[in-house]
């Protein structure tokens, strides 16, 4: 069934509509509000206020089992340097990783499936709020998301630069890494820049621990282990012939598999406790855990990737691609219900901008085929009874 070109352009325009409003986690009040009056007006049962500003909508439609589809809301605290009409109209907020194209993806879907009713069973329609960094699908379980919507599956998408317009990438198991961020104090002796030896150098402990720990991933690790540790802030010094006192070190660990997380966590530990002894440094650690792997589970992987060899042809359907080594909070979802979650290819005729950078923009070529994909998918988990089919 084609999709009517009226929906389509309705689904472009709120995409542009919310991209030139972007709200950061948890301030997605507006977003939440356009949001469910458009359930509303679908038809949906709406329950607001779920993670602060959370929206669930839910269609049923028959007996059947219950699934769940996601959409993340958030902006990036980011300026915006593109041109285009519809750019950010708040300074130091954007859309930068396409959240306005899914949210106005899953809308469209919610309209479409409302009128056309060719399943049966239930389908949770789940805009989350606050993806990027701030936890909000993990603040959604611990209030209760799947106990108030019991849900047999649960999927999400993201558009993804890199892969072309009408290509889907689904695996089984590992989609995307776990993040844990830390942050190292490294305490030695303040003196003059001059006399090293009347004090505790920090700054040459940070330099040997920023070398020392890159060889965690390659030299601690089997060479089939999946890990990055990156330092990513050095804080420290205020006089250019003083050495300080204290050296902060900030940074992420990303890993593909539990176990390897673990080890790496306590590898990093061992490190910062023993590399700045000889030094006459004291090291300390604190922990950030952050998201899980995005495991996706067996069933429902296999569902999307027969759901879009239906819809785009085998040739256009990548099963058991290279994950990636970001993250992503939807697996907070995955650890709770299974699920699974895959990438819609973002590139047009010119490749996308990357995903984070100022100057992205979602591809709104996308929306047609998302939701025409989330409509293969809803009807293949959730099939009428093949005496009420419609010819």
């Amino acid at each position: 069934m084609r999709l009517p070109a009226a929906l389509i352009e309705e689904a472009v325009q709120w995409r542009r509509q919310l991209h030139a409003q972007p709200e950061l986690g948890y301030q997605e009040q507006h977003t939440a509000h356009f949001v469910a009056e458009q359930l509303r007006s679908f038809g949906l049962q709406v329950a607001t206020g779920l993670a602060k500003t959370g929206v669930i909508g839910t269609l049923e439609c028959g007996p059947g089992p219950s699934i769940g589809l996601r959409a993340d809301m958030d902006a990036l605290p980011i300026t915006e340097r593109g041109e285009a009409p519809w750019r950010s109209q708040r300074p130091g907020a954007m859309h930068a990783c396409g959240h306005d194209g899914h949210t106005a993806i899953l809308l469209a879907s919610a309209k479409w499936l409302a009128q056309t009713r060719r399943f049966s069973g239930t389908v949770h329609f789940i805009f989350q709020p606050a993806e990027e960094n701030l936890g909000g699908a993990r603040k959604m379980v611990e209030e209760g998301l799947f106990r108030r919507f019991p849900m047999d599956a649960v999927y999400a998408l993201h558009n993804w630069p890199g892969l072309p317009l009408g290509t889907l990438a689904v695996n089984e198991g590992a989609m995307m890494a776990s993040l844990d961020s830390f942050e190292i104090t490294l305490t030695g002796k303040s003196c003059h820049a001059a006399m090293p030896e009347c004090g505790a150098d920090p700054i040459v402990a940070a330099a040997q621990l920023i070398l020392a720990l890159q060889t965690i991933p390659a030299r601690r690790l089997s060479p089939l282990a999946s890990s990055v540790v990156s330092v990513t802030q050095i804080q420290g010094g205020e006089a250019i012939n003083v050495i300080p006192e204290a050296v902060t070190l900030r940074g992420t660990v990303r890993c593909l598999q539990r176990e390897v997380r673990e080890k790496v966590r306590g590898l990093i530990d061992s490190f910062v406790d023993a590399l700045p002894q000889p030094l006459g440094v004291e090291g300390k650690i604190c922990w950030y855990p952050g998201y899980p792997v995005t495991h996706n589970h067996a069933l429902p992987a296999a569902r999307v990737r027969d759901a879009a060899i239906g819809q785009f042809g085998a040739e256009q359907v990548r099963w058991q691609v290279n994950p990636s080594m970001a993250s992503e909070d939807f697996a907070c979802m995955l650890e709770a219900c299974p699920g699974a979650y895959f990438w819609l290819g973002a590139d047009g005729d010119t490749p996308s901008q990357a995903l984070h950078n100022a100057s992205y923009d979602f591809n709104d070529a996308l929306i047609e085929p998302a939701v025409a994909f989330w409509q293969r998918l809803v009807e293949s988990h959730l099939p009428l009874p093949i005496n009420t089919r419609p010819d």
